[in-house]
């Protein structure tokens, strides 16, 4: 009998060590397999189960969590959804996480380990910290200023601080309720897929994932390519420029909008947009020349984050003249995002220096304990100061005096560049229209806001479109905003 009561007991402990093991094997071996396996809900259930944490703009909540009592417990909601989207993005239960909301997500969610009490604490207690904050940058009443201004026109505003790279405004139009893809039901599905489908695309972000050729508005880096490069070196000499200009080796007449731009000189040039004179202006600068300033502008460069990624905005570098002269002009192959154009404009109002763009100022705990701080943003020179300086002359006459009048503010000085981009087969398309600008407020030491607005009207007749009419009116909105607060 003792014989048997010992084999039955060393089955047991096999079993057991078996079972050991096995549980072994489960817990460590195959944790990561179990943990990414489509059928294991106990991580979604755990995400949302508490309430995420919230996106805010002048230091109140943009964002929330509704309690719907189900198995996924939370869901996100949105106060002014259509307005803040191009910097929240959304997070859904059924479709992921986009912009702030997919950068900040292990904030956001709780899950970050820099929210732990204590290193690996929440893998020794199996709890989730409170989801963190986030702070943007974001200035209410300019953001409210430049989605209003586009109304239910297509096109995108940006708007920044020159000397810090804070991002005051991020607005595209046509915008959507992230609210509606919160859920997991019918209603968020069909809500994406009513918006996938929609041809005016709400859910792209215009402001810095879309590119446009910019047209006009890229006489700025040709101006400031030739002062640096020493190609002008007088602004008020006539600049023996054809009107019509012949592009290079080809029978193809470039002509212009504005009269009198027959050999006109830089400033009046830039004042009345004439392409003839930058076109040729472009050619005697040479590409080396153009290319190292618009590269130093931002053009070419990879990587940028606000922190979500931002598309590149790109100037060929292997060009024959006759391509130079239109890509000096803003068309061609050159693209550009707003915020790239934006950048572009605050560099001027910067002495030349271009400030790292960001969006999020810093990031809390719960409780309001700092995470982390923006701090101070990389620089770069665009150009020499003394080419800012006259820079600043030229934009300011387009202002005063030229086509972006309709940008004027009472009380303030204000500097800014119109741009009509042709695009399309056989420049078929309705042209988009262009406006950079920058403003200082009176008594201000330094210019508060610069500016980039862009229009894309499909609707609108052609020859109602341009950036001093289109553009201009609603970059002067929103620098307005700026200065008042």
């Amino acid at each position: 009998m003792t014989r048997y009561i010992r084999h039955a007991a060393v089955f047991c402990a096999l079993l057991l060590l078996a079972l050991l093991l096995n549980a072994t094997r489960v817990q460590v071996l195959r944790a990561d397999a179990y943990d990414d396996n489509p059928a294991n809900r106990r991580d979604a259930i755990a995400r949302y189960r508490q309430p995420r944490g919230d996106i805010l703009v002048d230091d109140r909540p943009v964002t929330g969590s509704r309690d719907t009592g189900e198995q996924l417990r939370y869901e996100r909601t949105y106060a002014a959804g259509p307005l803040y989207a191009p910097v929240t993005g959304y997070a859904s239960q059924e479709y992921g996480t986009t912009l702030l909301e997919a950068t900040e997500d292990g904030l956001l969610s709780g899950t970050d380990p820099v929210l732990q009490p204590l290193p690996l604490w929440n893998d020794f207690t199996r709890s989730r910290n409170a989801g963190g904050n986030v702070v943007t940058t974001i200035d209410p009443a300019a953001q409210r200023a430049a989605y209003e201004g586009l109304r239910s026109r297509k096109g995108a505003v940006v708007a920044v601080e020159p000397s810090t790279g804070r991002i005051l405004a991020l607005v595209s139009v046509p915008s959507y309720d992230p609210e509606l893809l919160s859920g997991n039901g019918t209603a968020a599905r069909d809500a994406w897929e009513r918006l996938n489908a929609d041809p005016d695309r709400p859910m792209l972000n215009r402001a810095v994932r879309q590119t446009y050729p910019p047209g006009s508005t890229f006489k700025v880096v040709t101006a400031a390519a030739a002062l640096d490069a020493g190609a002008v070196t007088d602004l008020d000499e006539p600049t023996d420029s054809p009107d019509p200009y012949t592009l290079p080796g080809t029978t193809t007449r470039l002509t212009n909008e504005s009269r009198g731009c027959a050999d006109a000189s830089v400033r009046e040039a830039f004042t009345w947009s004439c392409n003839t004179v930058f076109a040729k202006l472009g050619v005697t600068t040479g590409v080396a020349d153009l290319t190292a300033t618009a590269e130093g502008f931002g053009f070419n460069g990879g990587g940028l984050r606000v922190p979500f990624p931002v598309a590149h905005s790109t100037f060929d570098t292997t060009m024959d003249r006759a391509q130079l002269a239109l890509s000096s002009i803003g068309q061609y192959n050159t693209r550009a995002t707003p915020l790239q154009m934006a950048m572009v404009a605050a560099a001027v109002a910067n002495n030349g220096q271009v400030r790292e763009p960001y969006l999020v100022e810093r990031t809390t705990r719960a409780g309001g304990g700092t995470v982390s701080t923006a701090g101070s943003r990389p620089t770069r020179r665009a150009m020499l100061p003394s080419t800012a300086l006259r820079m600043r002359e030229l934009m300011r006459g387009v202002v005063e005096e030229g086509t972006g009048t309709n940008a004027a503010i009472r009380g303030a000085v204000v500097g800014g560049k119109t741009g009509t981009a042709q695009h399309g087969i056989g420049n078929s398309g309705t042209p988009y229209a262009w406006f950079v600008a920058w403003a200082q407020g009176d008594g201000d030491a330094e210019a508060k806001v610069a500016v980039a607005v862009v229009v894309e009207d499909a609707a609108a007749n052609r020859r109602e479109i341009s950036g001093g009419g289109t553009a201009a009116p609603i970059a002067r909105v929103v620098m307005e905003a700026v200065l008042d607060s």
